[in-house]
């Protein structure tokens, strides 16, 4: 067995909610997929920004613009350094993944043309589809898909055969949010570059388990949301190389992101302001970057070992109840339990399990598409973190055995 090399105790008297009870039962919080919580160290970063220097960023000769100034480049330069970019204004701040994803969509429709080829998964989120779908609209470009397969793993050998010289853009998540299933995105990387197809990678939920090195995957663009590892929701990256960035137009107009404006004529400012219209969620980068802090200091090595000897023991204790299926079964992933049981809706299942204190997330996961694969209406979806224990799984397990007596 993986020996932890962390001190869950210790771990989780670092997040105030999970002393709360829900229905008066102790939370068991395992819907981490969806957001992750908050440790008091990052809610303390939130409290003294707005306690002692809030103010307006790259604007303000006064005090506190250049306190809050320093505090959001420096936590841009915390994300440069975590996710290894080769400079910090590759690193452009967004509203979350999906703000990322748009952007990039966005500009690439002055990029596109009739029949040209862009190629999503078969287990993308539908923020990884609709965009896409939006571009096509647009441009005139055609959408093709990577199947997967019943363990929930791409056809690598389908995706080879759809690549080509029509082809010029290529997108994937690196974690499926509905099945934790990890995707080949290396390989991925390397045969769409070979037709001279840029790649957008979605880290969304990779990024909580997986410390991604874009440098080394040479990949075009990787996007994250902050409120997965640890921090506020709102606020997100795009990482992208240097040259991508400056091919694509700005997303927004406004302020900020200029360099001279006339009525006549508007000039725009260099990376990254250039995407970054007006006033940003300053406290949200600035938390991003404590959030960071706080997971390296644990370390993401010990993170994935804990993470994954959860992930078996709840595999295996799960699989004890007649009548459980769980989708997604790819030996590579993390740590997401997607499961129902016959002749039960996963609402119903989840609604029960809430009544004990125990939060899962029930429906199609915004991935319908692999609902519609599986010919089932959603799952159950069980997703942990580096704070939750076996004991929340033990009571997880006796939930669904409950909820599965008062439902039979």
């Amino acid at each position: 067995m993986i020996q932890t090399v962390f001190d869950i105790l210790t771990i989780r008297k670092d997040f105030p909610i999970l002393n709360r009870k829900v229905n008066g039962e102790p939370l068991v919080y395992l819907d981490n997929a969806a957001t992750s919580q908050t440790p008091k160290r990052v809610i303390d970063t939130i409290v003294d920004y707005y306690s002692r220097y809030n103010a307006n960023i790259h604007r303000g000769v006064h005090t506190l613009s250049q306190e809050a100034t320093d505090a959001y480049e420096e936590a841009r330069n915390k994300i440069q350094k975590h996710f290894n970019a080769s400079e910090s204004h590759e690193i452009i701040f967004t509203s979350g993944t999906t703000h990322a994803i748009n952007l990039v969509a966005s500009g690439f429709t002055s990029l596109l043309n009739k029949g040209d080829e862009i190629v999503v998964s078969a287990l993308e989120h539908h923020s990884n589809i609709v965009p896409w779908q939006m571009l096509c609209e647009r441009t005139g470009a055609v959408l093709r898909v990577i199947p997967m397969d019943l363990e929930g793993k791409l056809v690598m050998k389908e995706y080879h055969n759809l690549l080509n010289q029509n082809t010029k853009l290529v997108f994937c998540n690196h974690v499926s949010n509905a099945l934790g299933t990890v995707n080949p995105i290396e390989e991925i990387i390397t045969a769409a570059h070979k037709v001279g197809a840029a790649v957008l990678i979605d880290g969304a939920q990779a990024a909580p388990h997986i410390k991604a090195d874009v440098q080394l995957l040479d990949v075009d663009f990787y996007v994250v949301s902050g409120h997965k590892m640890c921090g506020p929701t709102g606020v997100g990256i795009l990482y992208g190389k240097e040259a991508w960035l400056k091919k694509l137009p700005p997303y927004q107009g406004g302020g900020e992101m200029i360099e001279e404006v006339t009525f006549e004529k508007t000039t725009y400012a260099d990376l990254p302001h250039k995407f970054e219209a007006g006033t940003p969620n300053i406290c949200g980068g600035i938390a991003f970057g404590a959030a960071l802090d706080y997971m390296n200091g644990i370390g993401f090595n010990a993170i994935a070992q804990y993470e994954h000897e959860l992930l078996e023991y709840a595999t295996a204790q799960l699989l004890t109840i007649e009548g459980l299926k769980i989708y997604g079964t790819s030996t590579d992933k993390t740590a997401v339990v997607s499961f129902n049981i016959e002749g039960m809706h996963p609402y119903d299942i989840g609604s029960i399990l809430d009544k004990l204190g125990v939060a899962v997330r029930t429906g199609h996961h915004c991935a319908q598409p692999i609902m519609d694969f599986y010919k089932i209406p959603g799952t159950v979806r069980a997703s942990f973190s580096f704070y939750n224990t076996k004991e929340e799984i033990d009571i997880l397990v006796a939930g669904v055995k409950r909820a599965k007596a008062m439902l039979e």
